[in-house]
């Protein structure tokens, strides 16, 4: 007896193992990290904070970085589409390893045991309030010079 074609279970294909599918994605989280991480010390060396300086730098590196993450999550979610290694690569690698929460923690610490308790209490309310303001203004203002241009 033949099975009807509609009622045919069509063959199955092996599915990659769940490393095997994340490989990819691990490796270039990997290497922007590397990359972001290069350029933040970069930046650290070429402005450095003195001892008991206010840590501007950081508060830069913050803020640009997420900036861009403004720019980059309009441009790949809404004017064109990215390679799916893309996001991972630039967004959570690059940036990810540029933008930095715990030199941010660090910093903070320093300011309040330098006998800065009020500078490092701003410090830490600024910076988010600065980063968030950042990827609204970045993403709107893409928005706005890239309105027309969708995929």
């Amino acid at each position: 007896m033949t099975v009807p074609e509609g009622l045919r279970v069509p063959a199955t294909t092996p599915h990659p193992s769940p490393w095997r599918a994340q490989a990819p994605v691990v490796v270039v989280v990997s290497l922007g990290g590397g990359v972001g991480a290069t350029a933040r010390y970069a930046a650290s060396l070429g402005w450095p904070t003195p001892p008991g300086g206010f840590p501007w730098t950081t508060l830069w590196v913050n803020i640009a970085g997420c900036a861009v993450i403004g720019v980059f999550m309009v441009v790949i979610t809404e004017i064109r589409t990215a390679h799916p290694l893309v996001r991972p690569f630039f967004g959570t690698g690059v940036l990810g390893g540029f933008t930095t929460f715990s030199t941010y923690a660090v910093d903070i610490h320093k300011l309040i045991d330098g006998g800065r308790p009020g500078t490092g209490l701003a410090y830490l309310a600024a910076t988010p309030l600065a980063a968030l303001t950042a990827v609204w203004l970045a993403a709107g203002t893409t928005r706005r010079v890239l309105k027309g241009r969708r995929r």
